[in-house]
């Protein structure tokens, strides 16, 4: 449960007979109080790292705790996505497609290796090395896989980073609206589109061939 002492500002005392009836606090302090406990992860799982999840929500560790109980299976009303597990290049445009549907404020966390840089599989030839080169991540939780402990530590340490921001300079609040990540397309390789101008670039270069007769690529 939530302590209501959180919401005290540092620095300004309350006479003892008034605690637990007054707060002396900010707006910022307030909102992120309020959503800090109440992020709700999104319902989904990639490979091994998403037992541990199930295993970190269960009756053991109880991730309830936190005010993250309600998983969410609609992408629409989840504050939270755990990417738990191996991200390949057939998953990642659904990936980046589920992100987009998720209204702000949102939050990623890549638990394990595999989600954070590739981990094992890191040079296979249908494995994205590491879901942050299509998403933004905001948390970062090793192993393979983590444990449930790490992952309830990622969870406080996205908690503190709640903490930590103010309306004034939140992304969502700003004016404008906040431009989708293009989906990846999936053909013979993983094109992504915000790569076009280069990949047409450096396919535009004509080929070189030396005396010998070989065809050399700068």
């Amino acid at each position: 449960m939530a302590r209501t002492d959180d919401l005290n500002k540092p620095g300004v005392e309350i006479p003892s007979e008034l605690n637990g009836q007054v707060a002396l606090t900010t707006l910022d302090r307030v909102y992120n109080w309020a959503r800090r406990n109440s992020l709700w992860p999104m319902m989904f799982g990639l490979a091994c790292c998403a037992i541990e999840m199930i295993c970190t929500a269960a009756s053991r560790f109880d991730f309830s705790r936190f005010g993250m109980e309600v998983m969410r299976a609609s992408p629409r009303q989840a504050d939270v996505m755990i990417v738990s597990g191996t991200v390949t290049k057939k998953m990642i445009p659904q990936i980046v497609r589920l992100y987009n549907q998720m209204a702000e404020p949102k939050y990623v966390i890549a638990m394990g290796a595999c989600a954070s840089g590739g981990g094992p599989f890191k040079e296979g030839y249908n494995v994205v090395a590491g879901v942050d080169k299509f998403i933004p991540v905001d948390v970062y939780i090793p192993g393979c896989p983590p444990t449930p402990q790490a992952l309830l530590n990622g969870l406080i340490t996205l908690q503190k980073k709640v903490d930590k921001e103010s309306i004034k300079q939140v992304r969502w609040y700003q004016k404008g609206p906040v431009p989708e990540i293009p989906i990846p397309i999936l053909g013979p390789d993983l094109i992504d589109p915000r790569k076009f101008d280069l990949i047409i670039q450096q396919t535009s270069i004509a080929p070189e061939v030396n005396p010998e007769g070989e065809v050399t690529h700068e």
